[in-house]
């Protein structure tokens, strides 16, 4: 296959300070999908940036980036504006951020047709072209979507509209820059099929830029993992994920949650050297458990795996001139001095796990309790029947796609207030009967931890003053507050230096850390816990999950509701699962049941879409994207494998006839047997008896 873009030997620099990206080689063909991971501050951004051009002005590039054969390192803005969107397209991360506000999705996508066809289309045939863009990437109601605005769409139809206007213009290259990001994994699903038709519409060559191991495992053709500005590993991805040999691809691997089972993570030391840090050797040198005396001198360059100690003239960069080998391109290359000890270590030897398994009685004692709860989200009825339960030193965890109803129910749960309609009953107290003494003395017993500690953290005070602040609300003497501060930071393994620094000076994970530990401040009895580690790094967040573990663990831990989309990071932390759909509660059971046995077509769907990472995804129905807006039935049934393969006088039921509620077990009218759902690649059964 021919090369379509070819990066070389390529810097990006920001004023004085050290190279941020530090000789990138990538090549990329046509047709073929490269996918680019590693950690936050890695590089792997500025390096998607940099192909397009789309760096701000301060930015200064080396090197030699060619696309087609032409150089666009250097090239002037309007030849660059010429072949973005024709020849290199790119997918941003954030949509509602890249689209304009003021404008119809329709006429976004039009502009790209409009700039660079000729003859030039009108408006309105570019209009046209628009639906038709979105109609071959199967999203729902194309002409609805078309004239809405950003606002107006869910996360995953505006990324699903972002990738219609990058292949709008039939480029050869598209860059994806973290498109499944946040998203639940049906929603994951829907971008990475969108991806695949824009791929095979165009015939285009995909970079994917992603955190997410499993989204690359199941997407990727070759798989280059970026670490301090540097490719320090690269190899097709089967072969890359089953066979990694630097040690630092290998703890990333060895870090990422599984669906399959709950399991012990392994945890890289340390953290990775800031954007632009100097750095002499080998970058991984004082996090690596293999590190010498050579490695803090020597740079590895990119040699084959099975080639022994790199030799001394691999120890540098490659030269910026001539072309890649054809080793680079299609074979398994690593930047280490030592690759054949590798050869013979496993991650677990390298890295030993430290995490300790969550094992302790559930007594009896109800800590929350959610009793057909109904609730409204913007004049929108989110929530139509929720039901669960927490009991003392419990964990449940409360999943289900976007717009399910989970954090209209947790914004219910913690206002400590009169529900619209139902029931919720907090550490034994109706929330409806609550004064507003009462409810401000249950309010130091229950506390949060949100998704974007940034957000949440006030950027004025230091992290003493942060952790110190719910005591302080409850009077204590200062005393006991300095000291309940600093057992604190040893509780959740920040240094005590941290107290006197601010938000913005740490890390995404120390952050989280800092949230944890002002919510454990006051020793509640519940915590509620909105999507912990989402926005985290796979390394950062296996330690997260260890802490939160840990915690889990003793004596006194507090009950804990997780909110969370990612439903391998909830395989290792919760004792039950409850799902939701459509504002309904559809099944709830142990972990063990849910994912193991799951009974409601949902849940099997859901677990389906999850990306798989070295093991075969569960072999659920394949996922289906369109919905059934009614008023009777069952609203999945318009995604629903079941109801498609039953009679009519069965789907009947299913049309007219809400669900029964289920404590423990499936809301279904035609619940799949209690029986272990297979793996893919194993045969499934091929439907069962209907049974009300």
């Amino acid at each position: 296959m021919s090369t379509v873009l070819e990066l070389r030997d390529l810097h990006v620099e920001f004023g004085p300070e050290p190279a941020t990206v530090r000789g990138v080689d990538l090549v990329l063909r046509r047709g073929e999908v490269l996918g680019l991971v590693g950690e936050s501050g890695a590089g792997k951004t500025l390096t998607a940036l940099a192909a397009l051009g789309l760096l701000p002005s301060r930015a200064t590039v080396r090197g030699s980036v060619r696309l087609l054969g032409t150089e666009l390192v250097g090239l002037p803005a309007r030849d660059l504006a010429r072949l973005r969107g024709r020849r290199i397209a790119m997918v941003f991360q954030d949509p509602l951020a890249a689209f304009t506000p003021v404008h119809r999705i329709g006429d976004q996508i039009g502009e790209v047709l409009r700039i660079h066809e000729r003859p030039r289309p009108s408006r309105r045939t570019a209009r046209q072209r628009a639906v038709e863009l979105l109609t071959e990437l199967r999203v729902p109601e194309p002409e609805r979507v078309s004239g809405a605005y950003p606002h107006e769409l869910s996360g995953g139809l505006r990324q699903r509209a972002m990738i219609a206007m990058a292949v709008a213009g039939r480029p050869d290259v598209i860059v994806a820059d973290e498109p499944t990001s946040c998203l639940d994994a049906t929603t994951q699903a829907e971008i990475l099929a969108a991806l695949e038709d824009a791929r095979a519409a165009t015939g285009a060559a995909l970079l994917l830029v992603s955190h997410d191991l499993g989204v690359v495992a199941g997407a990727a053709d070759r798989v280059a993992v970026m670490y301090a500005g540097r490719i320090v590993e690269t190899a097709p991805a089967g072969e890359l994920f089953r066979n990694p040999r630097m040690p630092y691809t290998m703890g990333l691997l060895a870090a990422a949650p599984r669906l399959e089972e709950s399991h012990a993570l392994s945890q890289m030391p340390g953290a990775p050297p800031a954007p632009g840090e100097p750095a002499e050797g080998c970058a991984f040198a004082p996090r690596c458990p293999l590190a010498r005396s050579e490695c803090v001198s020597d740079v590895p360059g990119l040699t084959p795996a099975d080639a022994g100690p790199a030799a001394d003239g691999a120890r540098g960069i490659a030269p910026a001139s001539g072309s890649l080998p054809v080793v680079a391109v299609s074979g398994h290359l690593v930047a280490c001095l030592h690759p054949e000890v590798t050869a013979t270590r496993t991650a677990a030897d390298l890295y030993p796990v430290s995490m300790p398994p969550v094992s302790r009685p559930l007594p009896a004692r109800t800590a929350l309790r959610v009793t057909a709860l109904r609730a409204s989200y913007r004049g929108h009825r989110a929530v139509h029947h929720a039901d669960l339960r927490v009991r003392r030193s419990e964990t449940v965890a409360l999943v289900g796609e976007s717009g399910a109803g989970k954090s209209t129910t947790l914004d219910r749960i913690i206002a400590l207030g009169a529900p619209e309609s139902g029931r919720i009953e907090v550490l034994g107290r109706d929330t409806a009967c609550l004064g507003r003494s009462e409810a401000r003395r249950l309010r130091g017993r229950v506390q949060i931890v949100l998704q974007d500690s940034s957000a949440t953290l006030d950027p004025r005070m230091t992290i003493a003053r942060i952790i110190a602040e719910p005591l302080e609300a409850q009077r204590a003497p200062r005393d006991r507050t300095a000291a309940r501060v600093r057992e604190l930071l040893d509780e959740v393994e920040l240094d005590q230096g941290t107290a006197g620094r601010r938000p913005h000076q740490l890390s995404g994970g120390q952050r989280q850390r800092v949230a944890l530990a002002r919510a454990l401040a006051v020793r509640p009895e519940l915590l509620l816990l909105d999507e912990p580690v989402s926005a985290l790094d796979v390394s950062v967040q296996a330690q997260i999950i260890a802490l939160l573990r840990r915690l889990m663990s003793a004596p006194q831990s507090p009950a804990c509701l997780l909110v969370s989309h990612d439903l391998a990071v909830v395989r290792q932390l919760a004792d039950r699962v409850v799902v939701m759909h459509g504002g309904r509660t559809v099944e709830s059971g142990s972990v063990d049941a849910v994912f193991g046995r799951p009974r409601h077509p949902y849940t099997r769907v859901l677990l389906s879409a999850v990306p798989a990472l070295g093991r075969p995804r569960p072999a659920g129905p394949s996922v289906s994207f369109e919905e059934v807006v009614t008023s009777t039935g069952c609203a999945f049934r318009g995604r629903c494998p079941v109801y498609r393969e039953l009679p009519p006088e069965h789907r009947l039921l299913c049309e007219r006839d809400l669900p029964a509620p289920a404590v423990d077990g499936a809301a279904c009218h035609f619940p799949y047997p209690d029986e272990q759902m297979p793996l893919r690649g194993r045969p499934a059964s091929k439907g069962h008896p209907p049974a009300q």
